[in-house]
């Protein structure tokens, strides 16, 4: 089958295009940047990328012959406050674009609907899926709660609570139950759905085989860890409370947690049907979700990340419009070193940061990630997906990924925390000599003071760097 996928570079898309791919399907995927076409598949002959931006459509073009195409755009984590008229504003122009051609079947994947008291994100799922029904295709609507998976949203924050905290004083949210779901059974649901006719113009919740608290969650995932956690759980935290706990505990922005304590506080329990039956799936119990899931963390295997999504941190433009650096009223740091061994100083800037740290003077980096999250940025705790591996959009700590090519010999990040300007890290190997290079756009008085501020700063933490990077320890 000939099929459109949208959200080509987010967590569920990007693997469910490798799955679509197995079966040998054609895929046609949507990105808004054509810079950041995921490495894994971009050389498939079976894929072929559009440009399209859903929310500025006037120049996309979906090709006529497409026989189902699926839905997996999602803005729980945009930084934006009106996320529910971007989602609708989405939906209605992916249906306007779709409908024109000969496409049979749509598959969304939406949220779990079935409380009274819904929250402003699932009431916003269900609004698109109302939005996408259309008598020009047939529409397929699979309901997930908890999705449980290396890089999803929920997993990380869920890894960041029980490894940093013995004990644990949490909100009375802890208490709400849900049917978290395996992120291999997600994708078996999708695909799955293709092309089944008794699934047209419906929708079907899918889960796990248990209803689990949150506190639940957290006491089964430190089992699997090997981990002994306490939680006592208290009423007084009001939501906002609740969400800047979330954020200063975890690697989420405080965007996303805010959405994420709007909707833990609604029960997400699945309405029985036949859809196992259907599909043939027997979904897996949480424990062996997250034990899976750390399987392919320990293979340095996880293909996405949520962290990875733009709208994860405070980046707004497509990736190209930042790759060509300034040259004008900007202050630059700029040191070049020798290098002996190139291969070696390739995978060490290549290893940069997350769990590797930035090879010099990382408590100052540390207290700079600190300083952002206590200004509302996105700090250090996002880390990076892969420990080896870096490609466009990847985010990395505070940095975002730019470019990034080892034929090229250069790598380059963009900057997201909070800055009164913007922010450059170059690095690029030419004949023989490493150019290491910091670039910043200051924006008025603020930023020209900030530079001043931290140049002192700079002589160790940039000279320092440079040197591990072509010196062996």
């Amino acid at each position: 089958m000939k099929i459109l996928i949208t959200g080509t570079t987010g967590y569920i898309a990007r693997r469910l295009a490798l799955q679509l791919l197995k079966d040998k399907h054609e895929l046609i995927c949507c990105v808004r940047d054509l810079n950041r076409i995921p490495d894994e598949i971009e050389d498939n002959p079976l894929c072929t990328f559009i440009k399209v931006d859903f929310l500025k459509p006037e120049d996309a073009e979906i090709p006529d012959d497409i026989d189902a195409a699926y839905y997996l755009i999602h803005s729980m984590s945009t930084s934006s406050d009106d996320f529910v008229d971007l989602e609708l504003q989405c939906a209605e122009n992916f249906k306007k674009l779709v409908e024109p051609t000969h496409c049979k079947q749509v598959i969304y994947l939406s949220g779990i609907v079935n409380d009274e008291s819904l929250s402003k994100h699932l009431k916003s799922r269900l609004q698109v899926e109302n939005t996408l029904k259309s008598d020009s295709y047939a529409l397929t609507t699979f309901r997930a709660g908890i999705i449980v998976g290396s890089g999803s949203a929920s997993f990380e924050i869920i890894r960041d609570i029980v490894e940093k905290l013995p004990f644990m004083i949490t909100p009375k949210w802890l208490n709400t139950k849900t049917q978290p779901l395996a992120i291999r059974d997600v994708l078996n649901f999708l695909a799955g759905g293709l092309g089944k006719e008794e699934l047209y113009n419906k929708a079907y919740d899918i889960f796990g085989p248990e209803v689990l608290t949150y506190k639940e969650m957290l006491l089964q995932f430190a089992e699997v860890r090997g981990l002994k956690r306490y939680i006592v759980t208290l009423p007084v935290l009001t939501p906002k409370l609740s969400s800047y706990w979330l954020y200063f505990v975890t690697s989420t922005s405080f965007q996303l947690a805010a959405a994420l304590v709007d909707s833990m506080t609604v029960e997400v329990i699945g309405k029985p049907s036949n859809i196992n039956e259907i599909i043939d799936i027997e979904p897996m119990d949480y424990k062996t979700a997250v034990d899976l899931a750390f399987q392919r963390i320990e293979q340095n295997a996880v293909i996405s990340s949520w962290k990875d999504a733009v709208s994860s941190g405070r980046f707004k433009d497509q990736l190209s419009k930042h790759i060509e650096i300034p040259q004008f009223g900007c202050f630059k740091d700029e040191r070049q070193k020798t290098v002996t061994d190139e291969a070696y100083t390739l995978d060490r800037i290549w290893g940069i940061g997350g769990r590797n740290g930035w090879y010099s003077f990382n408590g100052l980096w540390k207290v700079r990630g600190y300083m952002d999250k206590l200004f509302g940025g996105v700090g250090l705790r996002r880390g990076r997906t892969s420990d080896t591996y870096l490609e466009a959009g990847d985010a990395l700590d505070f940095w975002r990924v730019l470019y990034a090519s080892k034929e090229e010999k250069r790598l380059l990040l963009f900057a997201e925390m909070r800055l009164p300007g913007e922010a450059w890290l170059e690095f690029k190997i030419v004949k023989g000599q490493l150019h290491q290079r910091a670039v910043f756009r200051p924006k008025g008085i603020w930023g020209r003071l900030y530079w001043y501020a931290v140049l002192p700063f700079h002589a160790l933490v940039f000279n320092g760097m440079i040197n591990s990077l072509v010196h062996k320890n």
